[in-house]
């Protein structure tokens, strides 16, 4: 039977009311995303304090702590916001670690040969459907302790002795991974060590995090990062401050002696 105007009219204002009280005939779009939040970029020349060793110790006077992601609280962090400081979760991405709460995540076929560290042993880093799930829990926790960026270790294992024939190509695609994983979540994040592919990687990551570049004379290959606006966080274990300080100032670099165990003490340029 056809209707006229007024009963169409009524009848599409019923559906219309219908739809939306009770989600009949309307499309479920379901809840809102959430909006991702605007990723941190720590410009060259800040200073930092890199501890690794315990809970951290809030006494250095500097903007941004680089801090261990399992060791330390979401309070913690909290703490350190509160007094106007930036704070990155280190996170180790390309070894196996004995002490970690997560330690049995791991299947034995994905760790290769120890790496140097007590309790530690490479990961075969082509294993991505294994790792990244790993890795994505992890950076879950960094995101859900409120950390502002994340420093995954270990990206270089392609240039080391890991028990396993890893490519550059293999490492491009793993740290590329890492970077959108820590992105996805809206955590900066940093590229550790691993020179070689600073050119293809400067790109993918928002900062630089290096040890001992003006021990070994290779503190210049990291200026792509300051030349795009990116911190360079640099640390020396050996080098007397005298030695690479004026290099660092002239590099745009955030370079600080520290000792190998990276606890509270330091000594920044």
């Amino acid at each position: 039977m056809r209707r006229g105007p007024a009963a169409l009219l009524t009848a599409l204002l019923l559906a219309v009311v219908t739809g939306c009280s009770a989600g009949g005939g309307g499309e479920d779009r379901g809840p809102e995303p959430t909006p991702r939040r605007e990723l941190w970029q720590p410009r060259p020349g800040l200073a930092w304090q890199w501890q690794l060793d315990g809970r951290v110790d809030p006494s250095a006077d500097v903007p941004v702590y680089d801090i261990d992601g399992f060791e330390n609280s979401a309070a913690d962090v909290a703490r350190l916001h509160r007094a106007g400081r930036k704070v990155i979760c280190y996170v180790n991405v390309g070894a196996w670690e004995s002490f970690r709460p997560d330690k049995d995540d791991f299947p034995r076929a994905v760790l290769g040969a120890p790496n140097g560290w007590q309790g530690e042993r490479w990961l075969d880093i082509r294993r991505v459907s294994v790792l990244r799930p790993i890795m994505e829990r992890r950076f879950d926790m960094c995101r859900d302790k409120g950390f502002d960026a994340v420093e995954p270790d270990l990206v270089e294992g392609f240039g080391n002795e890991t028990g396993f024939p890893l490519t550059a190509r293999d490492q491009l695609a793993y740290n590329r991974m890492i970077a959108e994983i820590a992105h996805e979540r809206g955590l900066s994040v940093g590229l550790k060590n691993d020179l070689p592919q600073i050119p293809q990687l400067v790109d993918d990551f928002d900062f630089a995090v290096n040890e001992e570049c003006a021990q070994y004379g290779e503190c210049e290959r990291l200026t792509p990062f300051v030349e795009a606006g990116k911190a360079v966080f640099h640390v020396e274990y050996a080098e007397p401050t005298g030695r690479f300080c004026p290099q660092s100032r002239r590099l745009g670099l955030s370079s600080m002696l520290k000792k190998p165990e990276l606890g509270v003490w330091r000594r920044a340029c």
